[in-house]
């Protein structure tokens, strides 16, 4: 059984604890920070590429790379240095972001010579676990499961909002990637619309469901899995793999075997293969590479616009940084520019060497 605490802290945010036993909470409600979220992003339309920029300046003073002993997603110790965290019984936490990208509060966008509108959506950090020292890969299979249920809690609840088109769970791990905070955790975008990425998937989901009747991504792992050549980890239920089509070396999705729309329509044997198939990635990853493997890992699902989505089919991907002398892929000319990938590996070679790492559960 999940168990959900809601909290509001003394900034005005709201703070949502989880875990497998009644919470309880032991002192008062923490934040670095008392003075009111002020956040008031907005969107500019790019009338070439046709799809909104967020602008939230105020982002550049956010927390950087602090020194190891001030962790804001530790637990509070000394109520006089308050962190984002309260003492507790729980297991993952989850708050606004003090910097978001998106605000439910975003208004009166400024006037330019393109549309605007003002940033609408929500921001959240989803705090893993309350262990500084772990990461994903080191959760144990019921914690990610754990985690899987929190994503769809988080779903059903930000759907709630009719302005929220679209869900998007994520983690940046890695200073390669970006990571200004090391403690294990990850982020939730909620979209006023469906973004350009997940919007073109859709389109050819949508699209290969009504002339095929069956769901596309379905498909192409029903061939992965008779091909056998790319899969990293095979379950009753859940699979990872090395498409075919990677972009990037190393590029992995994961997914279960039958199409399932998004967290929230996950049964838990589903769930629990799906948490196996996750770990199994990671751990197969950090092995290769025998340190903390960077990466951005997406968890694409249905959008929540009210309609059913029988074309969609919840999944993650991981992108990993790529560079010639460690084997790590950045963006280079073709691909931000033309927006057409050039991979140097190729997919079955990467699947092979994830293949031979051997792991344990």
């Amino acid at each position: 059984m999940l168990y959900r605490h809601e909290l509001v802290k003394p900034d005005g945010r709201s703070l949502t604890l989880y875990g497998r036993r009644p919470i309880e909470v032991a002192g008062p409600v923490p934040s670095p920070n008392r003075e009111p979220l002020e956040a008031n992003p907005h969107l500019r339309w790019h009338p070439l590429r046709r799809e909104w920029i967020a602008y939230a300046s105020y982002r550049q003073g956010r927390t950087f790379m602090p020194p190891p002993e001030y962790n804001p997603l530790a637990v509070t110790t000394d109520p006089e240095n308050p962190t984002e965290l309260p003492q507790g019984n729980y297991e993952v936490a989850v708050f606004d972001n003090r910097f978001p990208s998106l605000s439910p509060l975003a208004h009166d966008a400024p006037k330019s010579i393109v549309d605007t509108m003002p940033g609408l959506g929500k921001c959240e950090v989803v705090v893993f676990t309350k262990d500084p020292a772990t990461s994903l890969a080191g959760l144990p299979l019921d914690h990610l499961e754990l985690l899987m249920e929190v994503w769809g809690s988080r779903t059903a609840v930000l759907a709630q909002d009719p302005r929220i088109k679209y869900v998007l769970p994520f983690e940046n791990k890695g200073v390669e990637v970006g990571v200004t905070l090391h403690h294990p955790h990850g982020q939730i975008y909620a979209y006023p619309f469906i973004p350009p990425v997940p919007k073109r998937m859709n389109h050819q989901e949508k699209s290969y469901l009504e002339k095929k009747g069956k769901p596309l991504l379905e498909t192409l792992i029903a061939a992965e899995l008779a091909a056998d050549t790319r899969v990293i980890y095979r379950g009753e239920h859940a699979i990872s793999f090395v498409p075919a089509w990677a972009r990037y070396p190393y590029e992995v999705w994961l997914a279960p075997i039958k199409a399932v729309p998004d967290f929230r329509a996950l049964t838990p044997p589903v769930r629990a293969d799906l948490a196996r198939a996750l770990k199994t990635t990671l751990l197969k990853y950090d092995g290769l590479w025998q340190r903390p493997f960077p990466y951005l890992m997406a968890w694409y699902q249905g959008p929540v616009d009210g309609k059913a989505h029988p074309e969609s089919h919840l999944h993650a991907e991981f992108f990993p940084p790529y560079r010639s002398s460690d084997r790590l892929k950045y963006l280079a000319g073709t691909e931000l520019a033309a927006g057409m990938f050039a991979n140097d590996a190729l997919p079955e070679e990467k699947a092979e060497e994830l293949r031979a790492v051997a792991v344990t559960l």
